[in-house]
């Protein structure tokens, strides 16, 4: 199926081709992506709307989060995939649950390697999860939080350390979710994200080299 243009967009600036800060030309993308103008202009329009990106004078560049935005960010996806996790434990089918952990166990073999390859695993680890919940509005809303990560500049998986601990914490969700305990899912994932900001500050405060 082709994508259309606000996809092709996003996916670019999840993939960190665009990243915070630069500016996005309708002419250019249109070329890059081979589609005509008018769905890129409606598609940066859309995406100015979500906040996705910001007026600089009359050009529209990626948007950045500041301290605030960063925490209010973090305080809803707590939150959600908290939820996520619960209703995971509660309604996952069995295969579901299997693949969840055959990702952990693949995910062990990108340990040290590129920061970027491990975010990308996280992202189809965290989605899984999304889904096995079974409730569209939910996966949803985690969507467009998501897609708001993509404004941060560095993954938490480039600090020092995070990556280990962070798959010995995937490993604990799912076997929460297979034990069907959606209270001890809810505070396992809880948890992660949690553990996640707190890198992620670490290193803005410089405590934490990345690598």
């Amino acid at each position: 199926m082709q994508k259309d243009a606000y996809t092709l967009i996003v996916e670019a600036i999840e993939a960190g081709t665009y990243k915070p800060g630069d500016r996005l030309v309708e002419s250019e993308l249109a070329e890059r992506f081979g589609v005509s103008r008018t769905p890129v202009r409606e598609a940066l329009q859309r995406l100015e709307t979500q906040s996705m990106l910001s007026r600089d004078g009359r050009s529209l560049i990626v948007a950045s989060l500041d301290h605030n935005q960063l925490s209010e960010l973090y305080a809803v996806r707590t939150e959600l995939e908290g939820l996520a996790a619960r209703l995971a434990a509660r309604h996952a089918t069995d295969e579901e649950i299997r693949v969840l952990h055959s990702m952990v166990a693949e995910d062990q073999a990108l340990l040290g390697g590129d920061p970027r390859a491990l975010s990308r695993a996280n992202k189809r680890f965290h989605k899984q999860i999304h889904l096995a919940s079974h409730n569209r509005y939910l996966v949803q809303q985690l969507d467009l939080v998501h897609r708001s990560m993509a404004l941060m500049a560095e993954t938490s998986f480039a600090a020092e350390g995070r990556d280990e601990v962070a798959l010995t914490e995937h490993a604990a969700i799912v076997a929460a979710i297979a034990a069907r305990d959606g209270d001890a899912a809810y505070q396992a994932l809880k948890t992660h994200i949690s553990r996640a900001f707190e890198t992620r500050l670490r290193v803005e405060a410089g405590e934490l080299r990345l690598r």
